[in-house]
């Protein structure tokens, strides 16, 4: 079936205020660890390997040796990665080629978003990266060619992308609100969903503030407070533990650019060659899979991705929405758990909420939202401005 599995996962709810405890960073990563080596029921003692993401208010540097020697872990493989938003689903296929090559056992994988205590020693703020660019560095592309005439947000980064693609197969803005409000539909059935119970329709969409045209507010991720972790383990210890076994059939990954500037071609993302070699990978097609738990920082990232991925043709993305049913009520059940435009991006851990919802629908654990068929998942992370992107194909044992 595969070389590696996910046996465990923990995820914490969705909070636009965050209520709980102020921790360490560090504190809060090794108790979603725990809680998802409890749900495994592996022990602790056996990790021997880590993934990691983003950074801890702890340390700038050396983030998996700091992260191993605060939870008391000896590992044979850590691995810190820094693809945005395709960072979790690089972390589940990086611990399943360290298993396949003999070098581990047991890797947690997990981020986490959590206001920080206040510091005594505050820095001070760069408005060009309080808007989104990347890097305000002398020498940088984006520094000497990009901050200077503005190009700076993600906003208007994925605008670029919906402008040329309604430009090129028609300015059906229905459709594209339609993938916002089917998602919410699936949002109002997880009580852990910082959108629970408020449900919007494609009018609501389409009434909401223009943040970036023609990308309005409810279009957009909202940041929270959250995290998420998953164990993958080696098949044979995914079978000891308490759940199903979800076994690590394909994955592919594709990065081409860092902003829209540099983009060989708007119209065609990087997950398309990510999904073929996830899928050739898993020997499967996309006809196969129950479920897709695709990235959606924005609507416009869901469409291209489907459409990339395989699930229909170039340009006939906006058909394919308007004709499916994307909740998890539906014929195309896309992002079951609301995704995080229903759900919340937390920080990097947003894009790990794909892969544990992924995981718990295979293991029939989804509650009211649980999927009648539910055998194969695909699962996408994109980081940057659609610029970086990955793919999983996950199947039940």
């Amino acid at each position: 079936m595969s070389h590696a599995a996910i046996a465990g996962s923990a995820q914490r709810p969705a909070e636009r205020k965050y209520t709980g405890e102020r921790k360490l960073s560090l504190e809060h990563w090794a108790d979603l660890a725990a809680d998802a080596l409890a749900d495994a029921g592996i022990d602790p003692r056996d990790v021997d390997g880590l993934c990691c993401a983003g950074d801890v208010q702890e340390t700038d540097a050396f983030l998996p040796a700091t992260i191993a020697e605060f939870c008391g872990w000896s590992v044979n493989f850590a691995e810190r990665l820094d693809l945005g938003g395709a960072s979790p689903v690089g972390m589940v296929w990086r611990a399943a080629a360290a298993i396949a090559m003999g070098l581990c056992e047991v890797v947690v994988c997990a981020d986490t978003m959590r206001p920080r205590p206040p510091s005594p020693h505050p820095a001070k703020l760069d408005a060009r990266m309080v808007y989104g660019a990347s890097s305000s560095i002398w020498g940088s592309p984006q520094a000497e060619f990009e901050i200077p005439y503005g190009h700076l947000g993600q906003n208007s980064g994925y605008a670029m992308y919906a402008q040329r693609y309604h430009e090129c197969y028609g300015w059906d803005e229905r459709s594209r609100a339609k993938i916002a409000a089917d998602q919410r539909v699936s949002a109002c059935a997880n009580p852990d969903a910082v959108f629970y119970g408020q449900p919007v329709t494609i009018d609501d969409v389409l009434g909401s503030p223009m943040i970036s045209e023609p990308l309005r507010m409810l279009e957009i991720v909202m940041p929270v407070s959250g995290g998420a972790a998953v164990v993958v383990t080696t098949p044979e210890r995914a079978r000891a533990a308490r759940h199903r076994p979800v076994h690590i059939a394909g994955f592919g990954e594709h990065l081409t650019h860092k902003t829209p500037t540099y983009a060989p071609d708007l119209l065609q993302t990087p997950v398309g060659a990510a999904a073929a070699t996830a899928f050739a990978m898993a020997g499967l097609t996309p006809a196969d899979v129950d479920m897709a738990q695709i990235y959606d920082c924005y609507t416009i990232t869901v469409l291209l991705s489907i459409e990339d991925s395989g699930f229909c043709g170039k340009g006939e993305g906006l058909e394919f929405v308007r004709t499916h049913d994307l909740s998890f009520k539906g014929d195309f059940p896309v992002n079951t758990h609301g995704g995080q435009l229903g759900y919340g991006q937390a920080g990097m851990a947003g894009g790990m909420s794909q892969v544990v919802e992924a995981v718990r629908q295979i293991q029939g654990r989804s509650g009211d939202r649980q999927l009648a068929k539910h055998d194969t998942a695909y699962v996408t992370g994109t980081g940057g401005v659609m610029s970086e992107q990955a793919a999983l194909v996950l199947v039940g044992e």
